[in-house]
């Protein structure tokens, strides 16, 4: 139980640091800090803007102090709609509700956001989790379940993002959190502390790494342990998002699901079967977990 209360007091903290609303501040002040513009040049754009009739940020990119997309990073800011700046840690390539949130593709995350809320959260529906599964690996779940946690992250409410693969692990490396403790430490029962990590440009996002890969995932996941802590998260988080393995390693999906208390099940286009897809779903119509929704993966 130590860990259970070592982890909270994680979540707890990182809560605390990360809760603070940031002051109001102005669009021209945001373009200076974050492109580092030296007094002489935010003078340049003053005086540029004076007699341009230009707001701060057009009259910068017009002096070609700051680009286009710059602006609207510090319109983001301004709004609290968070989203990661170029070269930051995390803009990774596959992360595109952090680093293209205006385009297509967020646009659709968006969508499947709406209705998982409609679906899950709505009305006196109980609080739970959400588990990503898929029949194989390679259909595109780990994209998938990081760039849903970044969506319901920027509605505000605090987001954990849960990586359960302890098959191939590898949220930890997208987001470029430590991953020395984690999930798999706290369900074998060992003193873990930091396995919950803010991330500086998405303040309402959470990971929880694996640690350790341990040699019986499985036996780990069956454990009771595992069924308590998700009733911590799912009381400590707004939502929570998590990554599983593909189902043909074994029951560890459905494991996950079970204790999740739901899942949404992802199919890639001209790869997955629809043989694969029932038995999957056959699979997890067994357990308490309900099936919210089956996704078609088309990249």
């Amino acid at each position: 139980m130590a860990s259970f209360e070592n982890t909270m007091q994680d979540a707890d903290d990182v809560s605390k640091a990360s809760g603070t609303a940031p002051q109001e501040r102005s669009i021209g002040l945001i373009i200076a800090e974050a492109n580092n513009l030296s007094a002489e040049q935010v003078e340049r754009v003053l005086a540029h803007q004076r007699t341009s009739g230009l707001k701060f940020g057009e009259a910068a990119v017009a002096l070609g102090l700051v680009k286009g997309e710059d602006v609207v990073w510090a319109l983001s800011q301004q709004f609290h709609y968070p989203y990661s700046a170029a070269g930051s840690k995390q803009s990774n390539a596959e992360l595109v509700m952090a680093n293209q949130p205006f385009g297509e593709q967020a646009e659709r995350f968006r969508v499947l956001r709406r209705q998982i809320i409609m679906r899950m959260f709505s009305g006196d529906a109980p609080k739970r989790a959400v588990a990503v599964v898929s029949p194989d690996s390679g259909d595109g779940k780990t994209f998938f379940a990081a760039n849903l946690a970044i969506a319901f992250s920027q509605l505000g409410g605090r987001t954990l993002l849960v990586d359960a693969d302890m098959r191939s692990p590898c949220l930890h490396e997208i987001f470029g959190v430590n991953n020395s403790s984690g999930l798999s430490g706290i369900l074998a029962g060992r003193p873990e502390s930091n396995v919950i990590h803010p991330l500086a440009d998405l303040p309402s996002l959470f990971v929880m790494p694996v640690g350790t890969q341990p040699p019986n995932p499985t036996e780990l996941l069956e454990r009771p342990a595992f069924g308590l802590l998700m009733q911590e998260l799912v009381n400590r988080f707004d939502y929570v998002i998590v990554d599983t393995p593909a189902a043909s390693y074994g029951a560890d999906f459905a494991v996950i699901a079970a204790r999740c208390g739901a899942a949404l099940a992802l199919a890639r286009k001209d790869k997955t079967s629809v043989d694969a897809l029932k038995a999957m779903s056959a699979v997890l119509n067994n357990t308490p977990g309900s099936l919210v929704g089956v996704v078609m993966n088309e990249h």
